[in-house]
């Protein structure tokens, strides 16, 4: 099966504004997702159905799908591993809020 990664919006943006170095190391990870190399670990609780990329200090949330025989990682989010959970679930919460609101 053909796998294919995804890089988000906000994870263009966190990698742009990151030093040489660890940006090549964020990259270089996300590339190996391909493969299901690196320190990879299922999310549990509130975050349950994504997954995590550990590099050093940084951490890359992403999702897995099947769409037309093609496996597709998103990487949705990436972040200093010492506050990525908490904002992601606080972004997650807002965008169910917006899609519970009444129109």
């Amino acid at each position: 099966m053909k796998t294919r990664v995804q890089v988000g919006d906000r994870v263009e943006a966190f990698l742009k504004s990151l030093a040489p170095e660890p940006r090549r190391a964020l990259v270089r990870a996300m590339k190996g997702l391909k493969n299901s190399e690196g320190d990879l670990k299922p999310l549990e609780g509130k975050l349950a159905g994504f997954s995590r990329l550990r590099v050093g200090a940084y951490r890359v949330i992403y999702v897995e799908e099947c769409a037309s025989g093609e496996r597709v990682i998103r990487c949705v989010f990436a972040e200093r591993r010492a506050v990525v959970y908490s904002i992601f679930e606080k972004i997650l919460a807002q965008q169910l809020i917006g899609l519970i609101r009444p129109a």
